[in-house]
């Protein structure tokens, strides 16, 4: 069975829905899919848990609709799936681009339907250099990675797979398999959607948004992070939410990947029980 959502204007989003319990509700990264998450919803599905994740608009097997590829929409799209399958005291889990839109949620919609949230190698509070934010990146950074997709971004992805898993470190085992399955997901990224997306998590300010929060949140990053960079990220969004315990994984990258990813795994189902 096919499971989608269609939203007000008529974007139809495609989730996996597993197990049963409390709901967990996963939010993908760019350029990826609800895929990426897979193990995670395998883990949280076995241990007790109804976990749920959706294809961003754009991306994967959702909709390609050439507007609405914007935080504010993906926001409301979260929205619209939680409300459709009318999930209550669910934990929102988002990775990168992901823990953005999980943020924009809560700031556009509230907690009354959220009992516990997930930061994982997030964007917020803002990952672009402004004169309020010079820890961030320079817009040069976000316009060489819309030049890379738009010229080839088959190969593109391919070569953005090594520091999204920190495959490009001296010592590093490198899993071909794993930057396969990157390139996969990514290739099934609309050329419109994918350019969109970047200004979407590049240019977002997440810090009023992040101050709305009052649930219990679990900010986890790795400090080798070399998509989203700590310095402006985990750290200062922990400093924006009441109630937030950061967790910064030595050496990690940005990717789930080897030991990074059982550690966090653990953290994840001890954050779910606690």
């Amino acid at each position: 069975m096919r499971n989608t959502i269609t939203t007000s204007d008529g974007t139809e989003i495609f989730y996996k829905d597993w197990g049963s319990g409390q709901p967990v509700v996963f939010s993908h990264g760019w350029p990826l899919n609800a895929d990426a998450w897979d193990d995670q919803l395998h883990l949280v599905a076995s241990h007790g848990y109804r976990a749920i994740a959706h294809d961003r608009r754009g991306h994967g097997r959702s909709g390609q609709p050439w507007n609405g590829n914007d935080m504010d929409t993906y926001a409301d799209d979260l929205a619209h799936l939680i409300e459709a399958l009318d999930l209550h005291d669910a934990v929102l889990v988002g990775h990168s681009t992901g823990g953005g839109e999980v943020t924009r949620y809560i700031g556009r919609h509230g907690t009354g339907r959220i009992a516990k949230a997930v930061l994982l190698g997030a964007v917020p509070p803002l990952m672009l250099r402004t004169g309020d934010n010079p820890d961030g990146l320079p817009i040069e950074a976000f316009d060489a990675i819309r030049a890379g997709v738009a010229a080839d971004r088959s190969q593109f992805y391919k070569e953005l797979s090594l520091p999204f898993y920190g495959f490009n470190r001296p010592g590093a085992k490198v899993s071909q398999g794993v930057s396969d399955a990157f390139w996969l997901q990514s290739m099934q990224v609309g050329l419109k959607g994918a350019l969109d997306c970047i200004r979407a998590f590049s240019e977002t300010d997440f810090t009023e948004d992040l101050g709305i929060f009052d649930i219990p949140t679990f900010i986890a990053h790795g400090d080798d992070d070399q998509i989203v960079p700590i310095v402006a990220a985990g750290p200062e969004a922990a400093k924006l939410v009441k109630d937030a315990t950061l967790k910064v994984y030595p050496g990690a990258p940005h990717g789930l990947v080897g030991a990074f990813k059982d550690e966090f795994n653990a953290d994840l189902l001890a954050f779910l029980a606690s």
